[in-house]
Parts: structure tokens; sequence; C-alpha cells
């Protein structure tokens, strides 16, 4: 794989990255603004007066056409100014500065549960796919994908946090405060968010294994006298790698709006909380920012997927 068309290829790939950013920022304003509530009623409660209702509207820039708080919210994206929150006037930046690291610590903690369930277990069921072991897998993918996360969160925080206090049923400890504090808070999060997901890894995982092990060179290794082990984890997998990848990266980008559930249950402020309180608040430029951040997440995790496949797979071209 050359470096300059790998380039080439990134290159052109943010370019579409950004294009897409800009288009969905229509749709991610148009339905912010349309729902349903007054800011300026939440800020002032029952007492507000009509005339202090539009002045402070009028003051928050809400009284203008929709077009026109578009293009200014695009203007000051456009130099890196999200705004600052129509509720306690403080800049959005902070808001969603402070809560995205949280996510990301909670995704992470989700993505390590579904690289240790979807591995083991796809390769158990593609390598023994008469067993015993294999049928209990698939009907435990099928009730890890059938549990609501609100519910396996709440079920999971009772059990463990409650009844066997084992862990901590909600709360975030900050890394700085306790290494081991941090650790507990975020396995229960972690867990809810990625049983489902691994779930779904397990069976792509076991379906894309159990194509390659059909092919040719995998039989000739196994007639030269390799290891089983050795077939499965160093031949095979390797060539069923891409698909997987893909897979896991379009998985991984949903961790954010799983977390929107995930962190309410739990209690921690990540973007998903936040999200939540701006949508009751009626936070138009915190929530638009929160949406538009997890958007540009996504797209970045398939920048890295994209750019994974030369690496895994040395056949493959950027044109």
């Amino acid at each position: 794989m050359a470096a300059g068309g790998l380039g080439r290829y990134l290159a052109r790939r943010a370019a579409e990255a950004g294009l897409t950013l800009l288009l969905t920022s229509v749709p991610v304003f148009a339905m912010v603004a349309a729902l349903p509530g007054d800011p300026a009623q939440v800020i002032l409660g029952d007492r507000g007066t009509p005339d202090q209702l539009r002045a402070l509207r009028a003051y928050l820039g809400l009284d203008r056409p929709l077009p026109v708080q578009y293009a200014e919210w695009i203007a000051r994206l456009a130099h890196g100014d999200l705004g600052h929150s129509l509720i306690n006037d403080v800049p959005v930046a902070g808001i969603v500065g402070r809560a995205l690291p949280l996510t990301l610590q909670v995704s992470a903690w989700a993505f390590a549960v579904v690289v240790v369930i979807a591995f083991p277990a796809g390769v158990f069921a593609a390598t023994r796919p008469r067993s015993a072991g294999a049928a209990a897998l698939r009907w435990y993918h099928g009730w890890a994908l059938a549990v609501p996360v609100f519910w396996l969160g709440v079920l999971l925080s009772w059990y463990f946090g409650v009844v066997l206090r084992w862990l901590p049923p909600s709360g975030f400890v900050p890394f700085g405060d306790s290494p081991v504090g941090w650790a507990r808070s975020l396995v229960l999060p972690g867990i809810t968010l990625g049983l489902g997901i691994g779930s779904v890894m397990a069976r792509v995982v076991e379906a894309c294994l159990a194509d390659v092990l059909s092919n040719d060179y995998v039989r000739t290794a196994r007639a030269k006298g390799l290891p089983g082990r050795a077939v499965v984890w160093r031949h095979a997998l390797g060539n069923a790698l891409i698909p997987i990848v893909t897979v896991l990266g379009i998985q991984a980008g949903f961790f954010i709006g799983g977390a929107v559930i995930t962190e309410a249950v739990f209690a921690i402020p990540g973007l998903g909380s936040t999200l939540w309180r701006s949508i009751l608040t009626r936070d138009y430029l915190v929530t638009q920012s929160v949406i538009l951040v997890g958007i540009a997440g996504f797209v970045v995790i398939n920048l890295c997927t994209d750019a994974l496949y030369g690496l895994l797979d040395p056949r493959v071209r950027y044109q």
C-alpha cells in the first residue's frame, strides 16, 4: 500500500466527511428547532409577562427567522465557536468539553466488553457450530439483543450495586481522585452499553470466520499439520478481519447514542446526560452541539476504520 495513495484517499474522505457534517447540520438544526417548548418560558418560569418573554426571545435571537438563525450558527461553527447556553449563558464548548471525556471513557469500557465477548464467543461458535456450547451462545445472543438497554442497566445497578454491593450502583469517580474507584464506577455502565453490541459482533465474527474456514488454504494449512489454534487465530481470523472491523466501526459509532440512556441510568454527567438535560430545558445550542459532536465522532470512527484496512490486509490498495 503506497503511503501517497493512502494520504490522497484519506484527504478525499476527510473532505467528504466535512460535507457530510455540513449537510447533516441542516436536519439537526431543523429537528431541534421543532422541539416543543420555549427556552424563554423555561428561563422566566410561569411569572414571566408577555413583554418580558418577547424581550428575552429578542435578546436570545429566537425571534429571528430560522434560516437566519441557522446561518448565524454555521458561521459561528466555522470559527470554532459553539455559542453560549441559552439557559445559563456559559460557553457551550466548555459544557461539551467537560462531558465528552466522560462519554469517551464509558465508550472505551463498552468497547472492551464488546471485544471480550465477540471474539472468543464468535470463534468458538464458528469452530464448533454443532456443539451444545454454540447453541447456548446463540440463545444468549438472542437474549442480550432482546433486553432493552435501560432495563439491563437498572437490573445490573440494583443487583450488583444494591443487593450484592460489589460495585457502586451509580455515580462517577474521576481517575485522579481514585483509580480503583474510577474503574469500579465504569464497570456496570460499560457492561450495560457493550453487552448487546458484543452479541451482534459475536454473530458477525462467527459468520465471517465460518466463511473463511471453508477456503482451500485453510484446509491446506491443516493438512500440513499446523495446530488448529494457529490455523484459526493466525490464518483464518486474520483474513476475516476486514468485514469484522467494518461492522465494529459502525457499531462503535452508536456508543454515543447508547450513552444517552446508560449515563442517565448511572448518573454519569457525560454527553448523554448533557443532551437529555438540554432537551428538557430547551437549550437549543447545547442540544445541536452535542448531536453534531456525536455525528462527528461517527465520521471519525469510519475514517479510522478505512485507514485500518491497509494494515489488516496488504492487498488493499487506495486509488
